[in-house]
């Protein structure tokens, strides 16, 4: 066994001034309390390696065990006290039956047997004599335990049917979903094979729309070197040709008119008035037509 320097040594190697000392005490009542139940034994103390975990366990039965030793130190003299009384009771109960002709030598073995037999029966139901009204109330408190004891058979039955009903539910949900964890199993490839569908259809627009995206800016710098603005839009251009076709339905019958100039008579004045007059209309009607135009390109964009 090591010794009391060594072990306080390691201590003091291993935790705190107080812990050390707290620990070399400990290690002493360990100490004292195994030499003591050794010498008890005509034995001596093994070596034993002892480290701080295994001294705080030994410390602990020790005290464990010397409280209780303390404890049956003060019990046992009333029990001896009381076990002598018991016997010089018997004794004396024992004398008295012997003088009246009952001691155990005069009885038969029938009466024997049935004395033995009450006495059994009072040691199971826990009285201290034979009286009618001892056993009586063993009886009774023996119904009362019966009793409660039923009760608590009935509640325990009773509860016993709600978790089997429960356990059964139970099962029946657990097979349920297993079920449904086969079903999505077996549609888990579908799914997978749909979702990898999805995810090229999803690389393919990713690619579209970085074409599509890099083909506008190429038309953006188009238009912006060609010189498009926002004013110039299908909506605006598609308004002039429609202003242009009605103009050129009004324009019309004017220049047919001056078409026909071409056969006027040989009268060189009047020929030239009714050239200047018709020169004056299809001006009119020309700059009518600008001022249109005009308008139709300084109008917003639809």
């Amino acid at each position: 066994m090591e010794s009391m320097e060594t072990l306080m040594v390691s201590l003091d190697s291993h935790s705190s001034s107080s812990s050390a000392a707290s620990d070399a005490a400990r290690l002493a009542d360990v100490q004292s309390w195994l030499s003591s139940l050794f010498d008890q034994a005509n034995r001596q103390v093994p070596d034993l390696t002892l480290t701080p975990t295994s001294i705080k366990l030994l410390h602990s039965l020790a005290s464990l065990s010397q409280s209780r030793s303390r404890a049956a130190a003060i019990v046992a003299p009333d029990l001896r006290q009381k076990a002598s009384e018991y016997r010089a009771e018997a004794a004396r109960i024992r004398e008295i039956l012997s003088s009246a002709g009952l001691g155990r030598e005069h009885l038969s073995p029938s009466a024997m047997g049935s004395a033995q037999a009450v006495a059994e029966v009072a040691n199971l139901l826990g009285i201290r004599d034979t009286e009618t009204s001892s056993f009586i109330v063993a009886n009774s408190d023996l119904v009362l335990r019966k009793t409660e004891v039923a009760e608590k058979r009935i509640n325990v039955q009773r509860e016993s049917k709600m978790l089997l009903e429960y356990t059964r539910k139970a099962i029946a949900k657990l097979a349920e979903l297993k079920k449904l964890l086969s079903k999505f199993e077996n549609e888990a490839a579908l799914h997978e094979e749909q979702m990898y569908r999805w995810q090229k259809n999803l690389a393919m627009l990713d690619e579209k729309e970085r074409q599509y995206n890099s083909q506008l800016a190429n038309y953006k710098a188009l238009l912006n070197r060609a010189g498009y603005t926002s004013d110039i839009n299908h909506g605006v251009l598609m308004q002039m040709a429609e202003d242009k076709k009605d103009y050129e339905k009004k324009t019309k019958p004017i220049v047919d008119t001056l078409r026909s100039y071409q056969d006027l008579p040989p009268d060189k004045t009047l020929a030239a008035l009714a050239i200047e007059d018709k020169k004056r209309q299809y001006a009119a009607a020309e700059k009518y037509l600008e001022d249109v135009l005009g308008l139709c390109l300084n109008a917003p964009p639809l």
